[in-house]
Formats: C-alpha cells, sequence, structure tokens
C-alpha cells in the first residue's frame, strides 16, 4: 500500500480561510472537525457565525427529548466558543422558550454580537428578551419570532441597527415607534402579525418596508428614501368602521412622503385602505422612480378603490409593469353605474408611455374592470404584453369579456394579449 502522510496543507492554511471553511458547514460537522487532530481541536471555537437549524437537531421524534438535547448543544458550545461572536441565529427549528436563552442571550451581549436571528417555534409561551439584550449596542441585523420585547427606560436604541425584523412580538405601541425612530441607521423594517396596531414610522434613512398584521392606522413621517413598500392591512369591520369616521386621506397620509418609491405591492386590503378618508383630488406628489406596481383584491364595485388605482399608475410617469387583482362581485357589478367617472378621470391624452408589461389576474368582467382594460390599452404606446386571468370559469362568459376586449384600440402597435382561461 501507498505511504499517504505527507504535508497538511489544509490545517496549515490562515485561520481566516478556515473559518470560511467551517462556516459553510452545518454546525454540528463544523464542531466535529475537532476530532481530527490536534491542530483541529479548536479551530471551529472561534468561527463568529453560528446557525442552528433543522440541520443541528437529532433524528428523533421525542419533541422533549430533541429540545433537550438541542439547548445542551448550543450552551456548551457556547461554553466553549472563544472570541467575539458577529452572527448568531436559531432558524427553522422547533426550539421552544427556555430558560437558557436567557443565558445566550447575556454571552451575545458581551461578545459583540452584530446579527441576531431568533425564530421560536410555535406552541411554546413567547420569550421575554433580558434586560441585557439592550445592551447589544453593535447590532446591525435583528431578527425575532415569538418574542417579547419591553425596552428599558434607559434605552436610547440600537445606534447601529440597519434590518429589523418582527414577527408575532409582543411590544406596545409606543414601544415599537420609539424602536424605529431611534434607530437611525435602519434601512430595512418587517413588521407581521401585529393586532390593531396604530402605527407611526419615522426613520429618515428606511429604504425598505414590509407591513402586515391588523393595523388600526398607519402613518410614514420621514421616510424620503423608501423604494419599496409591500403592505398587508387584514381590516376588520371595526377597524374599516373606525377609520371611515375619519376625515383625513389616508392615501395621503401613507404614500405623500415617498416619493422616491420603485417599488410597491399592496396585499389585503390595502386599495381598501387607501381608498378611506377625503376625496383624492389631483396629488400633489409625481413617483418618478416607481416602475412596479401591485395592487391586489381591487374591488371594481367600489369606485373609491377604482380611483386610488388610476392616481398611483398616472403619477408614475416611468411605470413599466403592473399586476391587478381583481375582487369583484359579479351579480353586485352587472348594472354597475357611474361610468362618466372614466370620461372625467381619464383624460384622452393620458399617457402611460413606459408601461410593457401588464398582467391582470382573477377577472370577472364586471363593466368598471372592462373600462379599466380598455384605459390600459388606450394609454400604453410601449405596451408589449397584457395577460388576463378570469376568475369566473363559464365558457360563455369568458367569450362575452374576450369579444369585448377585441373592439378595444390599442395604443401600442406590437401589444400582445394573453387571455389565460381558467381549468
Amino acid at each position: 500500500m501507498g505511504d499517504f502522510s505527507g504535508p497538511d496543507l489544509i490545517s496549515d492554511l490562515p485561520q481566516s480561510i478556515i473559518e470560511t471553511i467551517l462556516i459553510q458547514l452545518p454546525i454540528r460537522d463544523a464542531v466535529r472537525t475537532s476530532i481530527l487532530s490536534r491542530k483541529w481541536r479548536y479551530k471551529w471555537s472561534t468561527i463568529t457565525q453560528l446557525v442552528f437549524d433543522e440541520k443541528c437537531y437529532p433524528n428523533c421524534h421525542d419533541r422533549e427529548a430533541v429540545q433537550k438535547s438541542v439547548v445542551e448543544f448550543i450552551t456548551r458550545l457556547l461554553f466553549l466558543h472563544q472570541g467575539p461572536i458577529h452572527k448568531f441565529q436559531i432558524v427553522n427549528t422547533s426550539l421552544q422558550n427556555c430558560s437558557a436563552i436567557n443565558q445566550w442571550i447575556l454571552f451575545l451581549s458581551r461578545n459583540d454580537i452584530k446579527d441576531l436571528d431568533l425564530e421560536l417555534a410555535e406552541g411554546g409561551e413567547f420569550f421575554r428578551m433580558p434586560s441585557c439584550f439592550f445592551g447589544c449596542e453593535k447590532l446591525t441585523r435583528l431578527e425575532l419570532s415569538r418574542c417579547e420585547l419591553d425596552p428599558p427606560a434607559s434605552f436610547k436604541g440600537f445606534s447601529c441597527l440597519k434590518s429589523l425584523n418582527l414577527h408575532q412580538v409582543l411590544i406596545s405601541p409606543e414601544a415599537i415607534e420609539s424602536l424605529i425612530s431611534s434607530c437611525p441607521l435602519l434601512e430595512s423594517l418587517s413588521l407581521s402579525y401585529f393586532d390593531c396596531l396604530a402605527l407611526t414610522v419615522c426613520a429618515p434613512n428606511l429604504k425598505y418596508l414590509c407591513l402586515e398584521g391588523e393595523f388600526k392606522e398607519i402613518c410614514l413621517v420621514d421616510t424620503p428614501l423608501l423604494v419599496e413598500l409591500s403592505v398587508a392591512m387584514y381590516m376588520t369591520d371595526d377597524v374599516a368602521e373606525h377609520m371611515e369616521q375619519s376625515s383625513t386621506c389616508n392615501f395621503v397620509k401613507f404614500l405623500g412622503g415617498v416619493p422616491n418609491l420603485e417599488r410597491l405591492v399592496g396585499l389585503i386590503d390595502f386599495t381598501k385602505y387607501l381608498s378611506i378618508g377625503n376625496d383624492l383630488g389631483r396629488l400633489s406628489i409625481m413617483y418618478n422612480n416607481l416602475e412596479t406596481i401591485e395592487m391586489y383584491q381591487v374591488s371594481f364595485e367600489d369606485m373609491k378603490e377604482i380611483l386610488v388605482v388610476l392616481r398611483l399608475i398616472t403619477s408614475s410617469p416611468n411605470l413599466k409593469e403592473l399586476h391587478i387583482s381583481g375582487s369583484s362581485n359579479i351579480s353586485a357589478a352587472t348594472y354597475a353605474a357611474g361610468f362618466e367617472f372614466w370620461e372625467r378621470e381619464c383624460p384622452t391624452d393620458s399617457i402611460l408611455s413606459q408601461l410593457k408589461v401588464v398582467k391582470l389576474t382573477e377577472m370577472s368582467g364586471v363593466p368598471h374592470e372592462i373600462e379599466f382594460i380598455k384605459f390600459l390599452l388606450g394609454c400604453s404606446p410601449a405596451l408589449e404584453t397584457m395577460s388576463i386571468i378570469p376568475s369566473m370559469y363559464d365558457l360563455e362568459c369568458q367569450l362575452k369579456m374576450l369579444v369585448e376586449l377585441m373592439k378595444f384600440r390599442r395604443a401600442s402597435t406590437k401589444a400582445e394579449i394573453y387571455f389565460i382561461r381558467g381549468d
């Protein structure tokens, strides 16, 4: 047999390169490299990125045994670790609230943590972040799930934080607003599954905002750099009634101060939310950078919702891609009135000069949907494709809708219309 002994080139690599190799491995495998040789015994102990995911879980169906094993593994690893920990993530696991997490957070707060991601599983109690957490002054990214935050009175914010993602987090309205405004470098904010929250966002460096939950009210203040916005409202009847009693215009309050917006995604109830309040009138703002608009569950029975969509697209001279999903009641809208609305709100000289792609889904063929399609075809000289996916499955209704569409003038000679029938 040949002699395989020779120089150990890998072990003699610089520690920075070895660490780059080790952080690519599942954390358990990185720790197992300690048995390779004496040189490797503590190589893993200085890696600055610790990620605990489903790969670090033992193959066992006993949930309590799994929880105990993982907690012991993480605790022992941190005890043996040497040097700073810049990234600590517990993701895609079934780990629930346990007292050991307090000790982990304390350890991290003393070791220069910059990126903290703590996602706890459903079923257990929410984990209350300890007071030492608020001393993690070097945090640049924070993601929490199923946790409780109660900042102490002495808390002055995270001065280095750039990304904040809170999912199912218990925190008072005053505390969340204070947290956001006291992170001066914040660029990305995501809040999901918040209930009955009236939120004012003040973040001068914010670029990306994602909101999902039962919000009573949302107001964007001092967010001039915002480029991407995604919102799902989940409006209850009580919240909707409360909003309708207000005289302020939600559209202006929400979108009146975001001139640099590049992409807007309005999910559940967002168009309805924007339509509440005083009449929009003509907007005083132009969205010159807005290239993509996606608005879902637009009711073409509600003229105020239609007006929201029209104001958005006609105030976006560089719009390139438009996706609208309808939610109209066919029987309620069959005898729709108010067609003078289209002559009043859509003058013949309206031009969407950059619009190239239009995707319309859940179209039921109600009269105001048809008028909207007619408007888009007639004022989009650069249009390349328009795809229409009807919501009704009756062949006769689909053919009737298709015949109507074929009558309309097209401003673009190269526009192709794809009518995609449901099964």
